[in-house]
């Protein structure tokens, strides 16, 4: 087997420090020998004091015969035994500090190894540095503690693990339903709100002067921060883009512009387009890039100019959130970014449904101009996170106090199989009864149907489903999640030792 450098070093040290460990373990074994022969010779001088003191209490040690017939038993029964004269010879060793880097370690080590014969050029160093029964122990605790194990849940669990979906099923139908009419919904979009104008408080926008003119402050905030943080790929009509993209509007060019994405995709095409001086769009089924006007970000160099990119792309993304300034305000509740990775949909164009015969792409871009953003996107999370909470509690309560676990041993770790069932079971009840509603009351539109339906709760049950088939396929498997979390807890372990 052919070790990298780096890896030998490591092992030539460790077979030395083995040699050095079984030697001591040799060590002591003699020095307890030793005691254990030292400790008869004073149990058997006791029992020879005991039988003195006895005679000398009761008045029979009168003559020097019968002492000399005391030592001459303890002479005899010394004679009977073999005491081994040992001188304990000193143990060789690594005179290792603090201050030795590890390549002095490695070359004091094989000098070490030169003067004892050890080995180090052994094919597999790991069998020297084994025993047998160490590498069952090793064996048994990675097959007990780091493989994937299909899970041992009781009728308890999946009760408990449906009974949280359907709680969370109907908060999903009563209090979120479609965007901009429900009671979470409004709650969201007031919130969104209030950090608009405070965050464009921050940049110096002054509410107190439009309260006093009257005007509606979230559209003046947005205005405002539309202004402070221009951008060069903000065309909300096919006709600002030369009619290259279709259908473009203000209700959809958040959507359709790829920099207008809250997500890592959305931050690429910002930068790329700010120094590129481009625009970046999907429209059926293809991106779309065009020439704008020239744009020049701040910065003295290139770093600067990123830095600059990626907070103008944060402050364009807060001034639109809750809508453009054009189309917010009178009750309006204003288009806003879609929820994050929602824009790939765009290049889903294919199909034929509802009925117009509409692509997917088309359908999707529909449902977003419904008000299907990145604020009902928060509402439909609500009762996902309710159900992953609720879940992940009564599993907590269930295994401390009935199962009389640890705390510890209690906490519902995500790599935790019967944790992974639950959730997949709790999840997938919110989405039956998400569906079945969805399904009911959209009379057959689909754009009413996809409208209601939670994304949230149907991409976390998907996940779920994934890393589920995943561990059946990968049953008796090593599990990747669970050997770095112990890795991570004895890392933290090393870096909080104090010498």
């Amino acid at each position: 087997m052919d070790i990298p450098k780096e890896k030998k070093h490591t092992t030539d040290v460790l077979l030395v420090q083995k040699h050095q460990i079984d030697n001591t373990q040799l060590k002591i074994n003699e020095i307890e020998n030793v005691f254990i022969e030292i400790n008869s010779e004073i149990e058997i001088f006791d029992n020879f004091l005991d039988k003195v003191n006895q005679l000398v209490d009761s008045n029979h040690l009168r003559s020097s015969s019968t002492l000399d017939e005391l030592l001459g038993e303890l002479q005899s029964s010394k004679e009977d035994r073999t005491l081994h004269n040992k001188t304990l010879q000193h143990i060789d060793y690594i005179n290792f500090n603090k201050e030795m880097s590890f390549d002095e370690l490695h070359k004091v080590s094989v000098k070490y190894a030169e003067k004892h014969n050890i080995d180090l050029d052994c094919k597999d160093p790991f069998d020297e540095l084994l025993s047998l029964s160490q590498k069952k122990e090793i064996q048994q605790r990675i097959k007990d503690d780091f493989t994937y194990k299909n899970a041992k849940c009781d009728k308890y669990d999946y009760m408990i693990a449906s009974t949280c979906g359907l709680i969370s099923g109907l908060i999903d139908i009563l209090f979120v339903g479609v965007p901009g009419s429900s009671f979470l919904g409004k709650m969201v979009d007031d919130q969104a709100n209030r950090i608009t104008e405070k965050f464009a408080s921050l940049m110096g926008w002054n509410k107190e002067k439009v309260i006093e003119k009257g005007g509606n402050t979230t559209a003046s905030a947005i205005g405002f921060l539309e202004k402070k943080f221009k951008v060069n790929y903000d065309q909300a009509t096919s006709h600002s883009t030369d009619n290259l993209v279709d259908h473009l509007s203000l209700n959809n060019h958040h959507l359709k512009s790829l920099a207008h994405s809250p997500d890592i995709i959305g931050l690429f095409f910002s930068i790329l387009n700010q120094f590129t001086n481009t625009a970046s769009f999907i429209s059926t089924g293809k991106l779309i890039t065009i020439k704008t006007e020239n744009f020049e970000l701040q910065g003295h160099n290139f770093i600067a100019k990123i830095f600059c990119g990626m907070a103008n792309w944060f402050g364009h993304i807060m001034s639109d959130w809750t809508g453009s300034s054009g189309t917010v305000g009178q009750g309006r509740r204003g288009s806003g970014v879609p929820i994050p990775f929602f824009n790939l949909f765009q290049l889903m164009n294919f199909g034929e449904f509802g009925k117009h015969k509409q692509t997917f792409a088309t359908i999707t871009t529909k449902v977003f101009e419904e008000g299907y953003d990145a604020r009902h996107g928060i509402t439909m999370a609500v009762p996902v996170i309710i159900n992953e909470l609720l879940i992940r509690l009564i599993y907590t309560i269930k295994s401390k106090y009935y199962h009389n676990k640890t705390w510890n041993e209690s906490l519902p770790k995500g790599s935790s199989p019967e944790v992974r069932r639950m959730l997949l079971v709790g999840h997938g009840a919110l989405c039956l009864i998400d569906g079945a509603d969805a399904a009911l009351r959209s009379g057959g539109n689909i754009i009413q149907m996809l409208s209601r339906m939670n994304l949230i709760a149907w991409t976390r049950f998907s996940y779920i489903a994934l890393k589920e088939v995943n561990a059946i396929y990968k049953q008796g498997h090593i599990n990747s999640e669970l050997v770095d979390d112990y890795l991570n807890s004895e890392i933290k372990l090393l870096l909080n030792y104090k010498y």
